[in-house]
């Protein structure tokens, strides 16, 4: 087998631009073969500009510093607030009513933490996280991981599509049918691809719109209903949920679900690197660590803020209603749909299950038809927004797993098909009931892929060959850690408990089984890896685990000094220095 040359993750990243068969200033070494560690050319966001730093003018914090680095935190928050976030929300108010607050506090706080840890990866060595796990895999577990992903982007994207969908059938006045908004969905997402096109400031102008015009209009709902203020506080600060049913625990289960988003880890990574950092420069490094760290703590507290209020509005007005008393609310207003809240038979006297449907008639009837136009235009911004964040980071989690580059129309149109033909026929043939309560469903699945992010970020910022002095402190790694094993014991849990509600024939039963074998085998393969990344290198001496889990001989190798991590572009244009840092692995 031919050697493969493998770069230090900075050198990697470095490489990038520079070394390039494609560009005419760079000569391709004699003999050079393509291998897995060589890097595209082009790049799906910030292909033609970054946005370069200024100095400041004193030493000390600088809020034009802070301005410039403005924008990743921002479009990386938007996965906080989409569709399938506000019905959790929603769902979270009727069900439990302020008893949840604290759980999205947490798992909001969660999030900043794994949002860090990949900002900092993206920041210290210049490579995204897909392109970190192509350097650091092997071939089989790479591929799983990019299909783990792709499944979660593509479950995302069914979100957005069925919020889309429903804003569409709100503001029409139902004139637009359900399938006829899900196929609207298709031509929106290409007419808000040209946005990019007017450069990368713009772009982030677009998005900060609509994460206002999401602030504005549930902020408004949240205003006109008039929740109990010191309920919303001991909700978010008292860590308890008194009287609360299994459907409260699922409720919160799925709030983990629906906040920590595992692409959004890929997709951060990879938005930093739109900004000009220094790499050579250990202050500059420190600086932008610093810089986007703050940013991301105003951009998840603008998205917490926003949740709370959804949650706040809906456990104010919906918790422990029945569906006959909200029905009776709907009679001063002949125009809203009061069928959805039955008031006959045994429904009637049912507590309401809510949806972002069922929401923006309640909304409707109870504060009058404004608040349920306002409530549509909040969903749609919602659906808009994380749909072109999602196309980001299936580009991202394409170019940097499969090292294969599409145009962004290839990919936007590969993952909206897959993501409106079940979403499409759901839509046509079956009621709106079934089409939101998908939302649960796709909340779950999204919790079942997070190790396959979080891990992956954890392992890599521990590593000190990849990280250097920026490696993560013990409190990080012992925070990430815990994170990771509570979602996997949270996952097997919800598995086993959505299993027994179902009388399932023995052969799905072991269908059932054998996958969630396979998962923990796989979650185990990764804490393995991330183990050694942490320095654990006593699992070495076993042959299996060098056979399959060390991905480079740079990874058998933790007690050395650790690789630099940033090389300069003069440094990489020279073919020379490039096969001279190379290292040979079988």
């Amino acid at each position: 087998m031919m050697p493969r040359r493998s770069y230090s993750p900075s050198e990697a990243g470095n490489v990038n631009s520079a070394y390039n068969i494609s560009s005419p200033n760079v000569n391709e070494p004699p003999g050079a073969t393509a291998s897995e560690t060589t890097l595209l050319a082009g790049q799906t966001y910030f292909a033609d500009e970054r946005i370069r730093i200024p100095e400041a003018s004193h030493d000390g914090f600088s809020f034009k510093k802070l301005w410039a680095f403005t924008g990743p935190g921002f479009l990386m928050s938007i996965a906080y607030l989409d569709p399938g976030n506000i019905e959790s929300d929603l769902q979270s108010g009727t069900v439990a009513q302020y008893k949840l607050l604290w759980m999205l506090l947490s798992a909001t706080m969660l999030g900043l933490l794994m949002q860090r840890l990949s900002a900092r990866l993206g920041v210290v060595t210049g490579l995204h996280l897909a392109e970190m796990c192509y350097r650091k895999y092997k071939k089989v577990p790479r591929l799983i991981l990019w299909l783990m992903i792709e499944i979660a982007i593509i479950g995302s994207d069914m979100q957005e599509v069925i919020g889309t969908a429903i804003a569409i059938y709100l503001l029409s006045g139902t004139r637009i049918p359900i399938y006829g908004g899900v196929l609207i969905t298709i031509v929106d997402t290409f007419t808000f691809l040209m946005f990019d096109k007017y450069g990368l400031r713009k772009l982030e102008a677009f998005f900060g719109l609509l994460i206002t015009i999401m602030g504005v209009t549930f902020g408004y709902e949240y205003v006109t209903s008039k929740p109990n203020g010191l309920g919303v506080l001991e909700g978010m600060f008292i860590p308890w949920c008194s009287g609360c049913d299994q459907r409260a625990l699922l409720q919160a289960i799925g709030i983990i679900g629906a906040v920590i988003m595992p692409h959004n880890l890929y997709l951060h990574s990879a938005l930093v690197k739109s900004r000009d950092v220094d790499r050579n420069n250990k202050a500059k490094v420190r600086d932008a660590n610093l810089y986007f760290f703050i940013e991301t703590c105003i951009a998840l507290l603008v998205s917490f803020v926003i949740n709370v209020f959804v949650v706040a509005v809906f456990a104010h007005g919906l918790f422990q209603k029945t569906n006959a008393e909200v029905h009776k609310e709907c009679l001063k207003y002949p125009s809203m749909n009061a069928t959805v809240f039955p008031d006959t038979g045994p429904e009637a006297n049912k507590f309401v299950d809510a949806d972002l449907y069922k929401g923006g008639i309640f909304l409707g009837c109870t504060y009058g038809v404004v608040a349920m136009y306002v409530w549509a235009v909040g969903i749609l911004a919602a659906g808009q927004s994380s749909t072109m964040t999602g196309t980001y980071a299936g580009q991202f989690a394409m170019e940097g797993f499969l090292n294969l580059q599409w145009a962004r129309w290839k990919r936007v149109l590969f993952t909206r098909t897959i993501a409106i033909v079940p979403t499409f026929f759901l839509a046509f043939f079956s009621s709106i009931n079934d089409l939101t309560s998908m939302n649960d469903i796709l909340n779950a699945v999204m919790s079942i892929q997070l190790p396959f992010a979080a891990i992956p970020t954890i392992a890599f910022t521990s590593n000190p060959q990849i990280m250097g002095e920026f490696v993560n402190g013990l409190a990080n790694k012992v925070m990430a850690t815990l994170l990771s094993l509570v979602v996997i014991c949270i996952n097997t849990y919800t598995v086993i408990a959505t299993v027994k509600e179902f009388s399932l024939h023995w052969l799905s039963l072991t269908g059932i089984g054998v996958l969630g074998v396979c998962y923990l085998l796989f979650c185990v393969y990764l804490v393995v890896h991330m183990s050694i990344s942490m320095g654990s290198t006593r699992l070495l001496q076993y042959d299996l685990v060098r056979k399959y889990v060390i991905g480079t001989s740079q990874d058998a190798n933790l007690g050395v000094s650790p690789i630099s991590y940033s090389s300069s572009d003069s440094e990489l244009r020279n073919p020379a220095f490039i096969v001279g840092k190379s290292d040979v692995i079988s």
